[in-house]
């Protein structure tokens, strides 16, 4: 059993309760004891008309009654002065923003200072929840305050004009002096605690810290895609700290759990570990890595160490931008894996002091947000991968790969020319902005409360909406839908990245209210399924579905080698093509795709089987690797279905034909194809443009993976299929113009 971290017993530990009344019992539930800040020995500068003291309205079920139910609520500039030992400090806020007896926290904007520093500047904590996935009822904010010039700590709250301040909470607790700060940070930076995770775990609660109490909270909600890696726990072991990591560092759950890419060698060294972070731009920050090899097999003793490195976020367009943290082996280890069992990133303050940054902006009008289905024009924004060396014991050697437009400040000059060099390197373009994050609200007024007038498509996942007034298509999943969170998560990580006219653009989501919705550029002309068999719509000419298939295979051609990161789509199916107002075709649907480096291309990934029967690779089905061939496979059988216009699997039919993968290749082995095709096609196709499309759908659709052409193959193929189309109708034509004057000079 991993033994508990020896306590820290803090010097300075200030609990306040904001607004309590002085004869309640304020312990919360965690057990800890609040004191109220009514006539507080901290708040003694102030005039009594400078704040009141008010209940909110309603208790959140997840919401404690103790500290949030009770608030302070401040007229005018309001100052706590707490007295303190020399050192860094915790300082935490809570805020529970709802009407308040007097008060209405959704409109109550503030600033807050902290010795000299601005942590909060007009800050609306209903707004800045909003922004959050699922709108969490409650905001914690934690910063680490420097109190070493003068052994008080100052806090000051300042309302906006025309508005009032409140809090709920006020947190001091002590951090330990001979705690590392690296690179040279000056003691007089703040800090804000941005994440703070307990990598392949469950949140440990602040309770079960060091004695900082410290929340760790579950990353999982920060992996990318769906390569989650392994979480294999080590609880009978014992941590052994040191001097360079003492006991107080984190609790030795954090090092007894972490997530690893897994034991299979190979599939480690064809992939990457990665999480992603929303963080602000123009800021310096702090990042902690916290590894601790436990498992015996690899040669771990249970000692833990944490590796720091500070990071500039340039300021790029919007304030908000995007960190990717990417773990791979290195090719020399012992044993090709990686590991790492706890997260921490501090945000610090710019040159003037301040931390604070604009409330994020509420959601615009669904109308407005329709994007351009343009491929990212090279340049326009960049992506730097800097590779930097972790050293993990004497046993494993991990890269670690900080994606984003960063800049390493380290110590020694050596790094600087070091960092130099990769900025040099060739980066890879990011999307300006990720999809828009809406209210149940804003979904509801675009659909008219989800009035079945506007439903435009069903399935098993739920309804599809048309937006009124706006061109977008909205998808509602099932509460019961087996396209479940992870699918949804998946497909909004992946479409936010991703822009190119032949891939549907996502526009953005709705988490609310256990609601998970997903808002798409409309397609005026539905899917492809709609225009081959079982519909009332006119049949697609033979030119339009060539055109279809090359952009469609252009589009997965895009997903497999064009973009920033290899992508397998897992799902492709004639329902999975959609037709914009003018045909072009957009492949749509990610929340079963997989994620991957670029240069692991056409290398396996062993996961769950999933996708659609009859569109499913047999060798994928058999073998549980996934790789670009899957996807082609289930496009030869759509090249099929465009052919013959028929359901992939047909019950009514006799056997041999049930299948149209099966029945393709038979027909193709009784050389009787062009019998079997779209009784509307038969005569309307070259005989040339025919063996050509249907041998490439044939070498689509054969047993082996390696027999079958890359996506780039099957587009250009498919573009020269259109072209010897082109050129018999031309040749018809001409033969019609000469018929016709042979006549005129016969009459003559």
């Amino acid at each position: 059993m991993g033994e508990d971290s020896p306590a820290y017993k803090p010097t300075d530990y200030i609990l306040l309760d904001c607004g309590a009344p002085s004869s309640s019992n304020s312990v919360s539930e965690d057990g800890r004891k609040w004191a109220t800040d009514e006539r507080s020995k901290f708040s003694t500068f102030n005039s009594e008309s400078a704040s009141f003291v008010s209940k909110a309205s309603r208790q959140d079920h997840s919401v404690t009654r103790v500290p949030y139910m009770t608030a302070r609520i401040f007229r005018e500039k309001f100052t706590y002065s707490f007295p303190v030992s020399a050192g860094l400090k915790f300082l935490r806020f809570c805020f529970y923003p709802v009407q308040y007896s007097g008060f209405d926290a959704t409109t109550s904007f503030f600033s807050v200072t902290a010795n000299d520093h601005l942590l909060l500047n007009n800050f609306s904590a209903y707004l800045t929840l909003s922004a959050v996935d699922g709108q969490p009822p409650s905001l914690s904010k934690e910063f680490m305050v420097p109190c070493f010039g003068t052994e008080k700590l100052t806090v000051t709250f300042s309302p906006s004009p025309n508005s009032l301040a409140f809090v709920n909470s006020i947190e001091v607790v002590s951090i330990p002096k001979n705690i590392k700060i690296p690179f040279d940070i000056p003691d007089a930076t703040a800090f804000e605690t941005v994440y703070r995770l307990n990598v392949g775990g469950a949140t440990v609660a602040n309770v079960h810290d060091t004695g900082m109490f410290r929340t760790w909270h579950d990353d999982s909600p920060y992996i990318l895609g769906a390569a989650l890696g392994t979480v294999p726990s080590q609880f009978n072991v014992t941590i052994k700290y040191s001097q360079d990591t003492p006991a107080y560092t984190a609790p030795a759950v954090v090092y007894t759990t972490s997530r690893t890419m897994g034991r299979d060698p190979y599939i480690n060294m064809n992939y990457n570990l990665t999480w992603n972070f929303d963080i602000d731009g123009g800021f310096n920050y702090l990042l902690r890595l916290h590894f601790c090899e436990t498992e015996l097999q690899s040669g771990g003793k249970g000692i833990p160490v944490y590796k720091d490195y500070v990071l500039l976020i340039p300021s790029e367009g919007s304030s908000k931008q995007t960190l990717w943290l990417a773990f791979h082996p290195s090719e020399e280890a012992k044993f090709p894996d990686a590991i790492l069992n706890g997260l921490e990133i501090f945000k610090l303050n710019k040159s003037n002091g301040s931390l604070a940054v604009p409330n994020l902006e509420s959601s615009s009008i669904l109308a407005s947000l329709k994007p351009e289905n343009k491929q990212p024009k090279k340049g326009k924004k960049l992506l730097m991968k800097i590779v930097i060396g972790v050293s993990l014991g004497c046993t494993v050697t991990v890269s670690l790969s900080l994606l984003l437009s960063l800049i390493l400040w380290r110590k020694n000059r050596c790094s600087y020319y070091r960092r130099k060099s990769m900025e040099r390197r060739k980066a890879s373009p990011l999307p300006d902005q990720l999809c828009k994050c809406f209210t149940l609200a804003e979904i509801q007024a675009a659909t008219n409360n989800f009035d079945h007038a506007f439903v435009i498509g069903r399935g098993g996942f739920g309804n599809v909406y048309k937006g009124i007034k706006c061109e977008v298509a909205i998808k509602r999943l099932k509460s019961q839908s087996q396209q479940g969170a992870r699918e949804f998560w998946t497909e909004i990580q992946l479409l936010s990245q991703l822009r190119y006219v032949n891939l549907v653009s996502l526009i953005g989501y709705c988490n609310d209210n256990n609601e998970k919705i997903l808002v798409y550029e409309y397609m005026t002309n539905g899917t492809l399924r709609d225009h081959l068999y079982n519909t009332e719509k006119a049949p697609l000419t033979w030119k339009q579905r060539l055109e279809i298939c090359i952009g469609a295979a252009h589009g997965l051609d895009y997903l497999h080698s064009g973009a920033v990161h290899r992508v397998i789509h897992r799902d492709i199916k004639s329902t999975n093509i959609l037709l914009d107002e003018d045909y072009v075709a957009k492949v749509s649907d990610f929340g079963l795709s997989k994620m991957s480096q670029i240069s692991t291309t056409n290398d396996p990934i062993r996961t769950v089987v999933k996708g659609t029967f009859r569109y499913m690779d047999p060798e994928y089905y058999r073998r549980q690797q996934l790789n670009e061939k899957s996807d082609v496979y289930s496009f030869g059988v759509v090249l099929f279905e465009v052919l013959f216009a028929r359901p992939v699997v047909d019950s009514k039919l006799e056997y041999s034909q049930i299948s149209l993968a099966n029945w393709a290749r038979k027909c193709i082995g009784n050389e009787s194809i062009d019998e079997s095709i779209d009784s509307f096609l038969k005569g309307k196709i070259s005989l040339n443009c025919l063996r050509t499309y249907v041998k490439i759908a044939e070498n689509c659709i054969r047993e082996n993976g390696c027999e079958r052409p890359s996506m780039n193959d099957v587009a250009r193929r498919r573009e020269f299929a259109l072209q010897l189309q082109e050129i018999e109708n031309v040749e018809q034509v001409c033969q019609v113009s000469d018929g016709a004057q042979s006549q005129v000079n016969r009459n003559i």
